[in-house]
């Protein structure tokens, strides 16, 4: 037995105690742990063998019966994976995992669930308020990995949720529950149970007041698949987002809305994300954005007022900060917006983070709106990047954006010029602009 010194933080480790951590430069985030010196493997000799003679992995995947959850995952579970997810306390983490597993247990397949945090009459209550009553899902009560690794090589289920992976410890280590070394060794044992058993892994992760899963760094990098659950606590739509996997795209995701029976899939995130609020207001546009391959459309609000303590500020809620701060620079440069003694505040209605430059030109025009009190069509919807020196870029996949507007029954796009011509199909009129100051014109 040795001792050894972790930070909570970034999972820095040192022979001796440290005030502030050299690794992320934190003050007194490094915690004692008692570790047991390696054990010989005793593993047989293996040789390595030609990548073109390697057996590829089976495409078949395990279908959640989530659509949501599937896209996000690029077509469902694949055997022998390591999922995490993380997210806010209470966004509704254990909610779709118990869900997932209802899905994938009324296929005839097995699912453990391992509960740590809740005891099985908690987890029952949450399952009867969901429906998710199915005799293939096995509850096991146990915050000891060795006896969860027994349980799971014995049965061989087809989906193992662990609730969550901070709850588990390992005997043989003598550092608390949820500690940067337990959260690790137990992490790295449950990858080799996936790895060599073919059993999909589920962990459910604790997130750290920055938003970023607690534990080292390093989980993040075992895994297969990272997936976040946003949203506000106010509202009532969440978002499932892939920050990393190795089995699909990381572009997607889903949408879904709490509700008193458990998350409900939202089938057109459009019409959820949109705004409800006067049409005639000045400071609001609607933009569509893309998200993976799947168009949405957002409304963007803007508020622009005097300044009355001299030094204005500039707010930004669900949009990059630094990308509007770059389109308020090119509203006062390229277009005469006197906007250094006024306050600005940007939203996006409805709790979604958008990241898509196409943005920019609904904004910057919202941003407009509200600085000259006039309006804009609220049956028009606006799309394009805008560059530094006014121009308006084009943007990737217009005629998915055009279909969704259609869909929708607004009546007018304003595109960038590049993207002229384009193959859509959808039965809308199309307003073609060159820079910033053509759209103002409109």
């Amino acid at each position: 037995m040795r001792i050894r010194y972790a930070c909570q933080s970034c999972g820095f480790e040192s022979p001796k105690w440290l005030g502030r951590c050299p690794g992320c430069g934190e003050w007194n985030t490094l915690v004692e742990e008692a570790t047991s010196p390696p054990r010989r493997s005793g593993r047989r000799h293996v040789e390595p063998i030609p990548l073109v003679e390697v057996a590829p992995l089976p495409e078949a995947r395990i279908p959640t019966g989530i659509g949501e959850l599937d896209r996000v995952l690029g077509g469902g579970i694949v055997p022998g994976s390591l999922i995490l997810v993380g997210g806010d306390p209470g966004i509704g983490k254990s909610t779709l995992a118990l869900m997932a597993s209802q899905r994938i247990a009324q296929t005839g397949r097995t699912v453990l669930y391992v509960s740590g945090e809740e005891s099985p009459q908690q987890t029952k209550m949450r399952a009867d308020r969901i429906g998710a009553s199915s005799r293939g899902i096995l509850l096991l009560a146990e915050t000891e990995l060795d006896g969860v690794l027994e349980v799971a090589r014995r049965l061989r289920p087809a989906l193992l949720v662990v609730d969550s992976i901070q709850t588990v410890a390992r005997a043989d280590l003598g550092s608390s529950p949820g500690s940067v070394g337990q959260v690790r060794e137990c992490a790295a044992a449950l990858l080799e149970l996936a790895k060599g058993e073919g059993i999909a892994v589920l962990l459910i992760g604790h997130v750290t007041k920055e938003g970023a899963i607690a534990g080292p760094r390093v989980l993040e990098h075992m895994v297969d698949t990272v997936l976040y659950f946003e949203g506000e606590r106010q509202q009532t739509y969440r978002i499932l987002r892939a920050q990393k996997n190795r089995f699909g795209s990381t572009n997607e995701i889903g949408v879904f809305e709490m509700q008193g029976s458990g998350l409900t899939e939202v089938p057109n995130p459009s019409a959820a994300f949109l705004g409800e609020g006067l049409a005639d207001t000045p400071g609001r546009a609607v933009v569509c954005v893309l998200e993976g391959t799947r168009p949405l459309l957002v409304e963007v609000q803007a508020l622009v007022s005097p300044a009355p303590f001299g030094t204005p500020r500039r707010t930004t809620s669900g949009l990059d900060y630094n990308r509007v701060l770059l389109l308020l620079a090119v509203l006062e440069k390229r277009a005469g917006f006197h906007l250094g003694t006024s306050d600005v505040y940007v939203n996006a209605a409805g709790g979604v983070r958008v990241e898509d430059p196409a943005v920019d030109l609904g904004t910057a025009l919202a941003v407009a709106s509200s600085y000259r009190d006039r309006p804009l069509d609220p049956h028009t919807v606006f799309c394009g990047e805008v560059g530094l020196g006014g121009e308006v870029r084009a943007v990737p996949q217009l005629g998915r954006r055009l279909l969704e507007a259609a869909k929708l029954g607004f009546r007018r796009v304003v595109v960038p010029r590049p993207n002229l011509p384009t193959n859509a199909e959808a039965d809308i009129d199309i307003v073609a602009v060159e820079t910033l100051q053509d759209a103002l014109d409109l």
